[in-house]
């Protein structure tokens, strides 16, 4: 009887998330694209097949759940580590206790490590050996893209899942498992969630089952009691508890960077609404401003160039305009520039021509200055031939020096440069073909034999 008393009064202080943790598999709501009926992890976990793996996914996805229920399946020890507080000792002790199993009761050990990512790549060496002779079984936890953040040699002894975050559906199916769950849930509570603050809820969450119930619990405390004694959480409360969450936005993640790339994306691809709203998206999540203020004039010299040379303008004016007003006010400036370069017209003709050009100042080595380019402050200099029969562009027809050679000698004139037929380079385009077929007229006329 005391025993059961203790597991109460210990029960009472767990989070609802973790009560409500699934203790068999059927009960794990979402990713069905790994766990329907004959998938290889619901397989492997069913019949109790362990095997080392790493489980990428966002927060409150089941990577520690689906761990746990493995080890369970197959009659494991479970350990867990986290990679924010362990270091190399906990990893040896973790090991000590993972061999002491297996040699004393002939059980295996399936070692959990979360947030795997944050450990160095000595850490990370240091389960090798263990792993490659079945010491333990690894899982590792992540929420950033193990192709970057794990050794290769960790990555090829695992097998990687990918989880997603939950469908509306799944979130709205685990508040309410967890409303009608007497014996770990809010079941005895009596409480009742109308659809209106259930759907407030689950956009609060964001695809995450931990938050939506973490946010559930905060609620429940507030709800407001009828004069029947029900208690109806209704929208009011959800906004109440709801009010500050955001969205998720792992800056330096993952997550991060493919907000990003769909900005960018968006906007060249010309679709100004959909890039409106990655932008959102992104403050939304905390994004800091002044990072997409940097990104845009980055995007108006890469994708757009002189296919509209206001676009670089208008996004430093954003970007300074921001800098003065702060937000909110100054993120409609940012708004005003996405919109805008998202609409223009497009061109990276700058940008190849600026990689082709240091693609040739460096294979081409330190070629000599030519002469007549050289500048000549002093008498030596000129005594020198520096700058002589150098051509004053100003002085000849059209301010152009028709058939001037400006490469170094030994080097073939280039065109980097190639302009499209988009917006104002369209215009630039024509005059650079006119003044090349002036130069070519030009070189014709020297090369002619005198008669």
């Amino acid at each position: 009887m005391d025993d059961l008393f203790a597991q109460q009064a210990e029960d009472a202080f767990r989070p609802l998330a973790d009560r409500m943790r699934p203790r068999r598999l059927e009960q794990v709501i979402g990713q069905r694209h790994l766990l329907a009926a004959g998938k290889p992890l619901w397989r492997a976990i069913a019949e109790g097949h362990l095997h080392s793996m790493v489980l990428w996914g966002p927060p409150g996805t089941g990577k520690t759940t689906l761990a746990r229920l493995m080890a369970n399946q197959g009659g494991a020890q479970f350990l867990t580590l986290s990679a924010v507080l362990a270091g190399v000792k906990d990893i040896r002790e973790a090991v000590g206790q993972a061999r002491a199993a297996r040699e004393r009761e002939q059980r295996p050990t399936v070692l959990f490590v979360d947030e795997v990512h944050r450990f160095n790549k000595a850490q990370q060496d240091a389960f090798l050996p263990h792993v490659e002779d079945g010491t333990l079984f690894f899982v590792g936890a992540t929420t950033e893209n193990p192709s970057f953040e794990l050794n290769n040699a960790l990555l090829s002894r695992v097998r990687t899942y990918v989880l997603k975050s939950l469908e509306p559906a799944d979130v709205q199916a685990v508040l309410r498992q967890a409303l009608s769950d007497a014996e770990c849930g809010l079941g005895a509570q009596g409480i009742e969630l109308p659809d209106e603050a259930a759907e407030l809820l689950v956009a609060a969450a964001d695809g995450d089952a931990r938050r939506a119930l973490n946010l559930l619990e905060l609620a429940a405390d507030l709800a407001h009691a009828q004069a029947d004694g029900r208690r109806v959480l209704d929208e009011a409360v959800v906004r109440e508890v709801a009010s500050q969450t955001l969205r998720r936005f792992d800056k330096g993640g993952e997550y991060f960077y493919d907000q990003i790339s769909a900005l960018h994306k968006s906007m060249r691809g010309s679709s100004p609404d959909a890039a409106l709203y990655w932008m959102c998206r992104m403050l939304d999540g905390g994004c800091d401003p002044l990072y997409i203020a940097r990104r845009l004039v980055r995007f108006a010299s890469e994708d757009i160039g002189n296919a509209d040379p206001r676009a670089l303008d208008l996004a430093l004016n954003a970007w300074d305009t921001y800098e003065r007003l702060g937000s909110p006010e100054g993120e409609l400036a940012l708004a005003h520039a996405v919109v805008y370069m998202a609409a223009v017209p497009k061109s990276n003709a700058v940008y190849k021509a600026f990689g082709a050009a240091m693609r040739a100042a460096r294979e081409h080595g330190s070629l000599e200055v030519p002469l007549h380019l050289r500048n000549a402050p002093t008498r030596l200099m000129k005594e020198l031939d520096y700058g002589k029969d150098y051509r004053y562009a100003h002085d000849e027809a059209d301010a152009y020096a028709a058939g001037e050679h400006y490469f170094p000698a030994g080097m073939e004139e280039q065109h980097f440069y190639r302009p499209t037929q988009r917006g104002l380079e369209a215009r630039i385009r024509a005059r650079l073909d006119e003044l090349r077929a002036r130069d070519r007229s030009a070189s014709g006329a020297r090369d002619k034999p005198s008669t």
